[in-house]
């Protein structure tokens, strides 16, 4: 699977999304930008919280994001993220 595949997967599943998953903490999305042609590296695309804790990504951290399964994806630094909405919390 190409990097640009990858990529579009990846927007897909954050397209909308309310929560990040990251390495089993949830997170609610402040801010989500899906990467695209104009976003740059360094431009951040995610910001999320779980009650004082705040975690930003930049497109940079999430390119070349590899899908493990079950809308799981692994960073370049590990990290495991998910993206839902709260129509899919059980």
């Amino acid at each position: 699977m190409s990097a640009g595949s990858n990529r579009t997967n990846l927007g897909t599943a954050m397209h909308g999304a309310e929560f990040v998953l990251v390495n089993g903490v949830i997170f609610e999305t402040g801010y989500l930008r899906v990467p695209d042609g104009d976003t740059v590296a360094d431009d951040i695309v995610l910001e999320a919280r779980n009650g004082s804790s705040e975690i930003e990504f930049t497109r940079e951290e999430l390119d070349g994001a590899e899908h493990v399964g079950e809308g799981v994806y692994r960073l370049k630094s590990g990290a495991l993220l998910r993206f839902f909405s709260s129509a899919t919390i059980h």
